[in-house]
């Protein structure tokens, strides 16, 4: 079994700020207002979930099956 990271860094694509973001395990998270610009984020087209997308890290569901469950 290995070890599933709940830390990560989102990065907006559209100003470039960054953020530390703690990951829930028991859901996905669909949308994230950017703290630098406002923007709201959206999953990019085959990602799961804005942490897959934007973040540092995928979501945990993801680092552990591979597969998005959400």
């Amino acid at each position: 079994m290995s070890t599933v990271t709940l830390e990560t860094t989102l990065v907006c694509p559209a100003c470039g700020h960054n953020a530390p973001e703690t990951m829930p395990t028991d859901a996905c998270q669909y949308f994230y207002e950017c703290g630098g610009c406002g923007a709201l984020l959206r999953p990019e087209a085959g990602d799961c979930c804005v942490y897959c997308s934007y973040g540092s890290v995928p979501c945990p569901p993801v680092q552990q099956d591979g597969d998005c469950s959400c």
